[in-house]
């Protein structure tokens, strides 16, 4: 299980202590802070997940997530607050919070919405990027992001390029006809020559050389399964 790192931001004593013990028993590394100007000297710290107070004695718990926001925009933030307002939770979600909790509140619904989120944008997210994920050893490949990589280098294709990785990829083990990879990359109404595949061929395996493409003379391309 992964081992989350909290930053709550709470200026009552007694209830930070008390939160702070509860989300600690989720195993996760918490740092509490007591003020707003404390907090905002560790906004470079990008912990996984932060909640503010909106009321602190400095700096109120807006601010604090504007700077958050503006540093690190995908780092989620719990807003809570003893001001059960329409507007409260209007304006935090404006700027960005991805959940208000009213005080009081149980410190175990904090902990449950808390788990909810990070699963929602750490674990889920991270399933569903290893699911479009195409392993072809040494490389990887990510439809969805169009990133190619050798290990954790990422490779410097073009559009042209990735799609005809991508073509090959889809037909592994299929005969394709130079015609069939013109249509595909350039579309049915190219009228150039047949010699560009040739072409984007070569610099594909320039640069991706432990592809396993084959070429059958007179017709086109073939790429082996490994």
């Amino acid at each position: 299980m992964m081992s989350f790192r909290i930053y709550l931001v709470e200026d009552d004593g007694n209830l930070n202590s008390i939160l702070t013990s509860y989300l600690q028993k989720e195993g996760w590394q918490v740092t509490s802070f007591l003020n707003g100007e404390a907090a905002r000297e560790a906004i470079k710290d990008a912990p996984h997940l932060w909640i503010l107070d909106i009321m602190l004695p400095d700096i109120d718990g807006y601010q604090l997530i504007r700077e958050i926001k503006t540093l690190s925009p995908d780092i989620p933030v719990i807003f809570i607050s003893a001001r059960d307002t329409d507007i409260d939770r209007v304006v935090g979600l404006e700027l960005g919070s991805e959940d208000y909790l009213p005080k009081p509140f149980l410190p175990r619904e904090l902990v449950i919405r808390a788990h909810k989120l990070l699963e929602r944008v750490y674990i889920d997210i991270a399933k569903q990027r290893e699911i479009s994920t195409i392993a072809l050893p040494p490389y990887t490949i990510n439809p969805t992001s169009r990133i190619a990589k050798l290990k954790e280098e990422v490779l410097e294709l073009t559009s042209k390029e990735f799609d005809l990785l991508l073509f090959f990829v889809k037909n592994q083990g299929q005969a394709l006809s130079r015609d069939q990879i013109l249509n595909y990359i350039w579309g049915e109404d190219y009228f150039g020559t047949d010699r560009v595949v040739d072409d984007l061929v070569r610099r594909l395996r320039k640069k991706m050389p432990e592809l396993q493409i084959e070429t059958m003379y007179g017709y086109g391309y073939r790429m082996v399964k490994p």
